[in-house]
């Protein structure tokens, strides 16, 4: 497991509107943001989740050149934070992550990890969830996703 799991606000806003954020904290104990993360996702985070801010505010205004402002700064977070996994949904956002030898998952890689780890019996509920809360993904990614949490 990562020393430390930073969340973009996608996670935070993805999960709360299907009453999952708790998932967050089963998964991976504690998770860190960014305090413009939090002030995206405009509700109270749970005490379990740590708000820090990357030290290069240049990097982070060079990044938000790419993505937007709460991804470059979870994503500057990361790059100062050894050890780290970002959870970041936004194709962009992720690709920039990745070019930048980041550790990427996303909000349907916290759900796998889940049912992996025991905390949820099957992601197919969750994945229906999602997209009737508006969460988009293509069927090729979620017949992976299926795959890998062995519903398929």
């Amino acid at each position: 497991m990562p020393d430390i799991v930073i969340a973009d606000t996608s996670c935070f806003i993805a999960l709360s509107r299907i009453d999952g954020l708790g998932l967050l904290q089963q998964v991976y104990g504690s998770v860190t943001t960014t305090s413009v993360v939090a002030a995206e996702f405009g509700r109270s985070l749970p005490d379990w989740v740590t708000i820090a801010d990357p030290d290069d505010e240049l990097r982070m205004r060079a990044l938000s050149l790419q993505v937007d402002k709460g991804e470059a700064s979870a994503i500057a977070l990361a790059l100062e934070t050894p050890q780290c996994i970002i959870i970041i949904d936004d194709r962009k956002g992720r690709l920039v992550a990745m070019a930048l030898g980041l550790s990427v998952t996303g909000t349907l890689g916290v759900i796998v990890k889940a049912k992996l780890q025991g905390h949820i019996g099957s992601i197919r509920p969750w994945l229906e969830n999602l997209r009737s809360a508006g969460f988009r993904t293509s069927h090729d990614i979620e017949r992976a996703l299926l795959k890998e949490a062995g519903e398929q």
